[in-house]
């Protein structure tokens, strides 16, 4: 560390010896005067370069005594996270079907999907919160029942498809769709902010298709029942506040049977949809009659993207092409399994995304995705 420069000349003092008889005969007076060091002065240049070392540490403090405390609160402060108090007696959550009526006044919903869902510290509620317009389940059918996890050691009883998804849909859409004397429709959303904006329930069936799929459409019956669920009838895709959308082990073939006759015609209505092979539609039978995404693992599909932090030339054509046949088809064209990290690269590969018109950003940080401007270009 670079020690500090005082000012001004080195000073001298004069000091006058008295000769002891018979020593130092031949010392002259002037050889007398010895110099000696006297104390450093401090300079009003001292001081100020103090003063300023003092003002800028205690800024420094300051600042990180913020973001300490804006990150404590965020995860901890009732205030800032309607989720400090989930699950303690007294909440309403004791269940996993508390809906904080305030929580989503202001949300905006954003075109992205929260990957994993389940895995969040508040299942569904959390990707709410960040406005996310699709959320993902993945069930498997055990005992009979669904239960959601993403590997059987992650299996619980209590986390099935009805507590963790359907109930507390049907709480939220209840509270948005009140039967009063000024209101008695079924066509709110859950957002305020975007009444007529959807949600996606994308299902991935873990476990066999044939059998796991069934009963994922007989849990979905409140919805259903309700009229909550988004259908295609007489050759037209009619949104409602969810559209399921089934993937993994779905088999087409029950996607495409499972559909019931209409009320109001001769035709039927189909409430399921499939997630289509996104670098596979060219010469296929996937459309937006029987598919809404149409979804592919980017690593295996487009490939890795580096440091550099965006496509080549020849990814960037296999993306192009890949978007262009699932908006030809009416389908949303979905990639996950994205880089993560480093964050520049993600943070880049994502607007190259947007920029070339994806449908539904796959993301597993939601706050990065929904909170921050990820396209400024300081953010890289």
């Amino acid at each position: 560390m670079a020690s500090w420069k005082l000012g001004g000349p080195k000073s001298t003092v004069m000091v006058e010896y008295v000769p002891i008889p018979g020593d130092m005969e031949d010392v002259d007076d002037a050889d007398l005067v010895v110099p000696q060091k006297s104390r450093a002065r401090w300079t009003w240049r001292s001081y100020l370069l103090l003063g300023l070392a003092l003002l800028a540490m205690i800024l420094l403090a300051v600042k990180v005594g913020d973001v300490i405390g804006q990150n404590f609160s965020r995860q901890h402060g009732p205030k800032d996270n309607p989720f400090g108090n989930w699950g303690k007696p007294g909440t309403g959550t004791e269940q996993l079907a508390w809906y904080p009526a305030d929580f989503l006044r202001d949300v905006v919903p954003v075109p992205c999907h929260s990957h994993n869902d389940y895995w969040r510290d508040v299942p569904l509620f959390s990707a709410l919160y960040a406005g996310c317009t699709g959320v993902e389940a993945d069930v498997w059918l055990r005992r009979g029942d669904l239960l959601v996890g993403h590997d059987t050691a992650s299996l619980q009883p209590n986390r099935t498809f009805q507590t963790l998804y359907v109930n507390p849909l049907i709480e939220i859409l209840t509270r948005q769709n009140p039967a009063t004397e000024f209101y008695n429709g079924t066509t709110n959303g859950v957002f305020s902010t975007d009444p007529s904006q959807t949600l996606v329930l994308l299902v991935d069936l873990k476990t066999d298709g044939a059998e796991t799929w069934p009963w994922v459409v007989k849990q979905l019956s409140p919805l259903r029942e309700r009229g909550w669920l988004s259908y295609f009838e007489d050759g037209q895709f009619h949104a409602r506040p969810i559209t399921v959308v089934g993937t993994g082990n779905t088999p087409f073939d029950q996607i495409l049977g499972n559909s019931t006759p209409s009320s109001s015609s001769s035709s039927y209505r189909r409430d399921a949809f499939f997630d289509a092979p996104l670098d596979q539609l060219e010469n296929s039978p996937y459309d937006a009659t029987n598919s809404y995404y149409a979804s592919v693992n980017f690593w295996r599909a487009i490939g890795p993207v580096w440091w550099r932090g965006e496509p080549s030339a020849a990814q960037l054509r296999k993306i192009r092409r890949h978007l262009r046949e699932a908006h030809k088809r009416g389908l949303k064209a979905r990639y996950w399994n994205l880089p993560s990290w480093p964050i520049h690269v993600r943070n880049r590969l994502w607007q190259i995304l947007v920029e070339e018109g994806i449908d539904m950003l796959n993301v597993d940080d939601l706050n990065a995705a929904t909170r921050q401007d990820w396209t400024r270009p300081d953010t890289f």
